[in-house]
């Protein structure tokens, strides 16, 4: 079996690994750092299954996650991240991934999730599942910031912990210009009127 761990913290990544063989002791696991590298594995490697971060230099895990369901729908790749389920795990599902996982639960559910994942299944927690059934509650109002698109929502969460439009375009490879034109989007998508009201929006909907 073939896995392939992106991560851009290599402890994080020695850590994985050494998971995943105790699960599965003959499996060959490839590690990479940031996004593009991941997806430029896929091109040219068949892989059975990638466990990826989301926040990487550059490139966001959720893009090269599209991208890779583009390249091979086939593909399963299972989100182990940082970020709690209720920013992303709906984000990352609706994007193609086979599942979601916060790192802090790795050590006893990763060869479970691996497990489940390669049957062709989803792997979701409870709190997953029930997000995932109220999303089908017509009645249920969606919150401004769900109308993001993902490099908005990102960004998002960068102004409101205080970066400026510079650090973020640094941060995101992006001009000053993008990430202008993205803040005005989101102000304008959330009715909102300055980055003060963006951070308590942010801390009221416990995005921070």
């Amino acid at each position: 079996m073939k896995i392939l761990i992106a991560d851009d913290h290599y402890v994080v990544r020695k850590g994985l690994r050494q998971i995943l063989l105790e699960g599965f002791p003959a499996a060959d696991i490839d590690e990479v750092a940031d996004a593009e590298e991941m997806v430029g594995k896929v091109l040219h490697t068949n892989f059975d299954i990638i466990i990826s971060d989301l926040s990487m230099p550059g490139r966001s895990g959720l893009e090269a996650l599209q991208q890779i369901k583009q390249i091979n729908p086939k593909i399963p790749v299972l989100i182990l991240s940082i970020h709690p389920e209720e920013q992303y795990a709906i984000r990352a599902l609706k994007s193609g991934a086979a599942g979601y996982l916060s790192k802090d639960m790795a050590p006893e559910e990763l060869v479970k999730a691996v497990e489940k994942v390669l049957l062709g299944k989803k792997y979701i927690t409870a709190s997953i599942a029930e997000k995932l059934a109220s999303i089908f509650d017509q009645n249920k109002d969606e919150s401004p910031h769900e109308s993001l698109s993902d490099r908005e929502f990102i960004v998002l969460k960068m102004l409101a912990k205080g970066k400026s439009v510079s650090e973020i375009a640094e941060s995101l490879f992006l001009s000053v210009t993008t990430v202008s034109t993205y803040r005005s989007r989101i102000m304008s998508k959330m009715n909102l009127r300055n980055n003060a009201d963006l951070t308590l929006y942010c801390i009221e909907h416990k995005l921070i």
